[in-house]
C-alpha cells in the first residue's frame, strides 16, 4: 500500500495527516472548519484514497493558517506516499460540472511544485469558510507534493459550487496520475521524478 503520514507542529496550528493512494475514499477530517472539511471529504471520495487529517489551528484569528498548513501536510504525505513514483501515469485530468459550475483540473506528478489557479470566486465566504483560501490550500499542496498543478473554471456563478467542481476534479486528476501506468519504471526520459 502507497501510504504517507506527515505531523507539523508549529506555534500556530498542529495538524496529523495520513493517506493512503490504494484505499477506498474513507475519510476522517477535522480542521475546525466546517466547509472545508466538507471539500476534503468530497476530494477523498472522487480520489479513492483514504485520508485522515486533523488540524487544530488558531482559527480565532481566521482559517488561513489552518487551511495552508493542512495544504503543506497533504502535499508531503501524497509525495512520501508516491516514493519513487516507479509505474505511475504521471498525468491526470478532469474536467467536472456541479450544476452550472464547470472545473478543469489538471496535474503532473513532475517533481516541481507549481500551481496556475484561474478561478474568480464571486462570494468571498462560503459558511465559515473564506473562498480565496483555496488558492492557498492548493499552492501549499502543489509546492510541498513537488506537482505541477493546473486549474481553470471553465463556467461557473455559484461559488459553493465552484469550489465544489474543483475539489471533485481535483480528486479524479490526482487519481489517475498516480494509478498504474502498466509501464516498469520512471515516466521520464529524465529517469527520476
Amino acid at each position: 500500500m502507497r501510504k504517507g503520514t506527515i505531523n507539523r507542529k508549529t506555534y500556530e496550528t498542529e495538524i496529523d495527516v495520513s493517506i493512503n493512494l490504494d484505499g477506498t475514499g474513507v475519510s476522517r477530517i477535522y480542521t475546525g472548519i466546517s466547509f472545508f472539511e466538507h471539500m476534503l471529504q468530497l476530494f477523498t471520495k472522487h480520489a479513492n484514497f483514504d485520508l485522515d487529517i486533523v488540524a487544530h489551528g488558531d482559527i480565532h484569528v481566521d482559517g488561513h493558517h489552518t487551511v495552508e498548513d493542512a495544504g503543506i501536510c497533504l502535499g508531503r504525505a501524497i509525495k512520501e506516499a508516491l516514493g519513487g513514483k516507479q509505474g505511475i501515469k504521471r498525468y491526470g485530468s478532469a474536467i467536472i460540472p456541479m450544476d452550472e459550475a464547470l472545473a478543469l483540473v489538471a496535474v503532473d506528478l513532475s517533481g516541481r511544485g507549481f500551481l496556475a489557479f484561474d478561478v474568480p470566486m464571486p462570494a468571498q465566504r462560503v459558511g465559515d469558510f473564506e473562498t480565496e483560501l483555496v488558492e492557498e490550500f492548493l499552492r501549499a499542496m502543489a509546492i510541498n507534493g513537488e506537482f505541477t498543478l493546473h486549474v481553470r473554471l471553465m463556467a461557473g456563478k455559484n461559488t459553493h459550487h465552484i469550489i465544489e467542481s474543483v475539489f471533485k476534479a481535483l480528486g479524479h486528476s490526482l487519481r489517475e496520475a498516480a494509478a498504474a501506468s502498466g509501464v516498469s519504471g520512471i515516466p521520464s526520459t529524465k529517469g527520476v521524478l
